[in-house]
């Protein structure tokens, strides 16, 4: 799974909070030279006690008293040149400001320490709810994506799964309306039924009713104060061994795009099918669709986040005009393509969790190659 910013923009960001760390001692430095290089009128000194305040922000709390400590003996020593300066009362400033700092510092640090461990508990929830994808099922390469809205979040109501069962390799992408735990107590519920039902269903239908009937319950059993009801978009897709086609069964989701040397196709449903636990308000007729996959072709899944991202301008994301000019060999140059582009054209932010699935039938040429990696030569 990618992560929700570039490793180069972390890089960047990391060099720089490095650099801001030692802004404390610059000040410091700053003041005393003012303070020793200008007339006492001035009195630079009594800046000093804005350095330990400033380290309290970024620093332990030893080394937050230790520059406390510093900016006292800078302002004795001041008072050895210049006996009009009122040592005593920057000095009990600088006292008092470097044991709020030491304070306000330890504080500061426990939270984080708060902030880390419910970290680790939602990256180990989003392993479960998005576990990792095997990047090859039944001769079809799988390679996924998420991003996150927020730069600090974890897991959100986008969801995705594929599963090698016996009738083929199935997929399933989604969305859930709203936000936060709601959306993400929804969307584990739903994932959770498709993994059951990916195996024990003989046909898309039977695994749309099965998740309809999940997101009901839910909805029943979690009911949310400002929201009446969950429902979701999801896309069921479905690639038969051996087959060069794929069905899909589209619950008000986006149409997912297979592109081959240029040439773009958006698979559009059919006829509309309702998305989950909106049967019951505008019917339970689910389509299914059977489009041609051929060896090569790539197929790109996707959530409302992909083609909604817009650019400081409010003009969307041309999704489909850039998987034209996309010729990427792997689902994994693919989506690392989109990834970057998304970024770009958002200017760096973005308003809404995305998550992709790329996919490629293998070349007779790609079994061959596996084949002889694996001791075995295809053909």
């Amino acid at each position: 799974m990618t992560s929700a910013r570039p490793w180069r923009h972390r890089l960047a960001y990391s060099g720089r909070w490095e650099a801001a760390r030692l802004s404390p001692l610059v000040i410091t430095v700053l003041i005393a030279g003012l303070a020793f290089s200008t007339p006492r009128e001035i009195a630079f000194s009594r800046l000093l006690p804005a350095a330990p305040a400033l380290a309290a922000a970024m620093w332990p709390v030893l080394p937050t008293m230790l520059l406390g400590a510093c900016c006292l003996a800078l302002m004795l020593v001041l008072s050895l040149f210049h006996t009009d300066l009122g040592t005593p009362y920057t000095s009990g400033a600088i006292i008092a400001v470097t044991l709020a700092a030491a304070y306000g510092s330890h504080v500061r640090l426990q939270r984080e320490e708060m902030l880390f461990q419910v970290r680790l508990v939602a990256d180990a929830a989003q392993k479960v709810l998005l576990r990792p994808l095997p990047r090859h099922i039944g001769g079809v390469e799988i390679e996924s994506l998420y991003l996150a809205a927020q730069e600090q979040a974890r897991i959100g109501g986008d969801f995705y799964e594929a599963i090698g069962t016996p009738y083929g390799v199935r997929l399933l992408i989604g969305d859930v309306r709203g936000k936060g735990l709601s959306a993400v107590g929804a969307a584990s519920a739903v994932i959770s039924c498709f993994r059951e039902a990916a195996y024990d269903e003989a046909d898309l239908q039977g695994i749309v009713h099965r998740l309809e009937t999940t997101v009901t319950r839910h909805s029943a059993a979690f009911p949310v104060q400002d929201q009446p009801e969950h429902f979701a978009t999801a896309l069921l897709a479905e690639i038969p061994h051996g087959g060069g086609r794929i069905r899909l069964l589209n619950c008000g989701h986006p149409p997912p795009l297979i592109a081959h040397c240029g040439k773009v196709r958006v698979l559009e449903p059919s006829v509309p099918s309702p998305p989950l636990n909106l049967a019951g308000l505008i019917g339970d007729r689910y389509w299914v669709d059977v489009v041609a996959f051929a060896p090569g072709e790539q197929l790109l899944l996707y959530t409302d986040g992909v083609s909604e991202t817009r650019d400081p301008t409010g003009r969307f994301f041309p999704l489909s005009d850039w998987m034209r000019r996309q010729d990427p060999e792997h689902p994994r140059e693919l989506l690392d393509h989109l990834h970057r582009d998304l970024l770009r054209h958002s200017g760096g932010r973005l308003d809404d969790d995305i998550a992709a699935l790329a996919l490629r039938r293998s070349t007779a040429q790609d079994r061959g190659i596996v084949g002889a990696e694996g001791g075995v030569v295809g053909g």
